[in-house]
């Protein structure tokens, strides 16, 4: 009988777990933690101001409209004076926009423009269309039609009070605010610093356009399209960007253009090399240069997100297929950079629209579908939704904001996001 024992053999090791998945709720809120407003506010022109970030609040020093001014071109009148059809009045006087007329003579109505200050004694305005001017007697007016007091006049004050704040700190410019703005005299306005973005791709698979015609690529080579949309959406959101171009795939080049990027950037933004486990220069020189998190997002197309800090800038690395760098830099890097300017609102908002289609696979993951309105009110799914499919981001003009676990029938109402609500 053998009696050795064996030699006991090392069995393989297991391997190491999956971080797990992270809700996007949960990892907005970490996120924004650390996005401090950015200091240094600027004073620009109210010309140049739009999209911009107030850093003050904006008060009225004076009321508009100034005084009590006609809406229409008419005929400014005392309504008790004209109770019936058919009264003719005698033109007393002409006030036209930007003059003021003397007090109206009782039984008389004054020629009067849309702008133009009410004269004292008169209490409605009669537009020109319910009036006819009379040959006989001259200077006179028939009103076909009898006002009623306070008809067509627009009151001292009725958009702005004096005293009152028009636009408040943290509010985000429109061509409206703009106009609200100079509505009240400011020509300059003071609004937060625009986040400077340093913003670079790695991999020796990336090739820009221009560079080689599509016939000569050679095998395994894409085409950069990633670091065209980033750019766009960077310079729609007020950023100034540094366009570092393609960085080569090697890790003191990487450390180059992190230390560069560090010294004088808010943000440093990457595409690509952030999933969990994947061998790249990005994640080690991030972590030597500063720290790391890789995170596991419960979003579908999305999932791999990586937030750091390279010195005092701060790093976020995307995915890199191109749908979900693009969906995640909207529902994630876009607060981000709305809470460094320091603006009141950064949450997306969303409609209820039916669908108009049916998603019958749940998915474990809180999913992102590519839609588009239809003319009957509804929402068209575009029939590819895989993460390489950018066809789908041009193709629609929103998104629908799917509950992990949910199926979708035709005739559901749906969360959706208008593009126009993520983009501008």
């Amino acid at each position: 009988m053998n009696t050795s024992r064996a030699t006991p053999t090392s069995s393989p090791a297991a391997p190491a777990a999956r971080p797990a998945l992270r809700p996007l709720d949960d990892a907005l809120a970490e996120l924004l933690t650390p996005a401090l407003p950015l200091a240094g506010p600027e004073t620009v022109s109210t010309f140049e101001a739009d999209g911009r970030v107030l850093a003050e609040d904006v008060v009225s020093a004076l009321q508009v409209p100034p005084e009590d001014n006609s809406s229409m071109d008419g005929y400014a009148v005392r309504a008790a004076e004209v109770q019936h059809a058919g009264t003719a009045l005698r033109v007393s006087q002409r006030i036209p926009a930007g003059s003021a007329g003397s007090a109206l003579e009782p039984g008389t109505a004054a020629r009067i423009f849309t702008g133009a200050p009410i004269p004292a004694g008169a209490d409605a305005v009669v537009m020109q269309e319910d009036c006819e001017v009379l040959a006989d007697p001259q200077g006179f007016i028939r009103i076909t039609q009898a006002p009623k007091p306070a008809q067509w006049i627009r009151r001292a004050g009725e958009d702005v009070m004096r005293g009152a704040v028009v636009l408040s700190k943290g509010e985000r410019l429109t061509p409206a605010a703009l106009g609200l703005a100079a509505g009240i005299g400011r020509n300059f306005l003071q609004v937060a610093r625009r986040p400077r973005v340093a913003l670079f791709s790695t991999g020796d698979e990336l090739v820009m356009p221009g560079e080689v015609a599509p016939e000569q690529m050679r095998p395994g080579a894409i085409y950069n399209s990633n670091r065209f949309f980033l750019r766009a959406l960077l310079s729609r959101l007020g950023c100034e960007v540094t366009d570092m171009g393609i960085v080569p795939d090697r890790r003191d080049a990487t450390l180059d253009a992190l230390r560069s990027a560090s010294q004088a950037h808010d943000l440093i933004l990457t595409s690509g090399g952030v999933s969990v486990g994947e061998e790249d220069h990005i994640k080690p020189a991030v972590q030597q240069l500063g720290s790391l998190d890789l995170w596991q997002i419960a979003i579908k197309p999305g999932k791999p997100f990586a937030y750091g800090k390279v010195g005092p800038a701060h790093f976020i690395g995307l995915p890199g297929n191109p749908v979900s760098s693009f969906v995640t830099f909207l529902l994630l890097v876009r607060p981000f950079l709305l809470k460094l300017q320091g603006a009141s609102q950064v949450a997306m908002k969303s409609v209820t629209v039916p669908a108009h289609f049916s998603w019958p696979r749940a998915d474990k993951r809180r999913e992102f579908l590519r839609v588009r309105r239809n003319a009957a009110g509804g929402l068209d799914l575009f029939a590819n939704q895989s993460s390489g499919v950018l066809t789908s981001a041009v193709w629609g003009d929103g998104l629908v904001d799917n509950p992990a676990g949910q199926t979708i029938a035709h005739g559901d109402s749906v969360q959706f996001i208008p593009f126009s609500e993520l983009l501008s």
